[in-house]
């Protein structure tokens, strides 16, 4: 599986090429989709540019997206778009259309409770265990652990990626029998898609990861980042 990460918590300044609104965001999946990604991650956005998980802002990328394309749509569920984590909690439990799944980054404060809500909801989560946090070993103690949908290995090391990388799946272990979807970012992006294709993992590639291809241009669209994931990826499982 090749997943598209349409835009993060990137805003107007990172360039035009980054979706911000739910009309752009939708128009972005389409073509992510036609290039080849067969799942979308997405944040959600108020007017002004910033992540929400407001039920408005939610239900209206949701529903953009889905007049568009078929695949599974998932959504951020970070901090940093509800700092306190009662009322990202709150938020959560009040989305009136619900996404097919949502990331939860397991070192943030809350983030167990958010996942059980969300699998109480029905919502597949995705468990995110970034490197040089201790996600790793409070996942591995989690009730939780083999009720999501899959783990987001994340790798924020952009120096040493791939061996950070390595690092961060041996300590996941067999990660609670769930699938291992691998990926890093911005310089880092590159070499840990291609070790994600030796291995054989699912992985992502999109704007959110990285606003550049791997010889160092600019990308123009998150079509253009699939299409040259899916030829890295597929690269690297025939060299492997």
């Amino acid at each position: 599986m090749v997943q598209v990460c349409l835009n993060g918590p990137r805003g107007a300044a990172d360039g035009a090429a980054v979706p911000l609104t739910p009309g752009s965001m939708a128009q972005a999946a389409a073509e992510a989709v036609a290039a080849g990604a067969t799942d979308i991650h997405v944040h959600p956005k108020t007017p002004c540019g910033r992540d929400s998980l407001s039920p408005r802002v939610v239900a209206a990328t949701l529903e953009a997206i889905r007049a568009r394309v078929s695949v599974p749509v998932g959504v951020t569920t970070g901090a940093w778009a509800e700092p306190d984590p009662a009322a990202r909690l709150a938020r959560v439990r009040g989305w009136t259309v619900l996404p097919d799944h949502a990331s939860v980054n397991w070192h943030e404060p809350g983030a167990e409770e958010i996942a059980a809500a969300l699998i109480d909801l029905g919502v597949g989560v995705e468990a995110g265990i970034w490197s040089g946090t201790d996600a790793r070993a409070r996942f591995a103690v989690s009730p939780l652990g083999p009720k999501v949908l899959r783990v987001l290995a994340e790798v924020t090391d952009t120096q040493a990626a791939e061996t950070s990388a390595r690092t961060l799946l041996t300590e996941l272990g067999r990660a609670h029998g769930r699938p291992v979807l691998l990926h890093g970012e911005d310089a880092g992006a590159w070499p840990v898609l291609r070790l994600a294709g030796r291995l054989g993992l699912a992985t992502r590639v999109g704007l959110e990861d990285t606003l550049a291809l791997p010889d160092g241009r600019r990308a123009v669209s998150n079509a253009q980042l699939v299409t040259e994931g899916l030829a890295q990826y597929g690269w690297a499982q025939r060299s492997s």
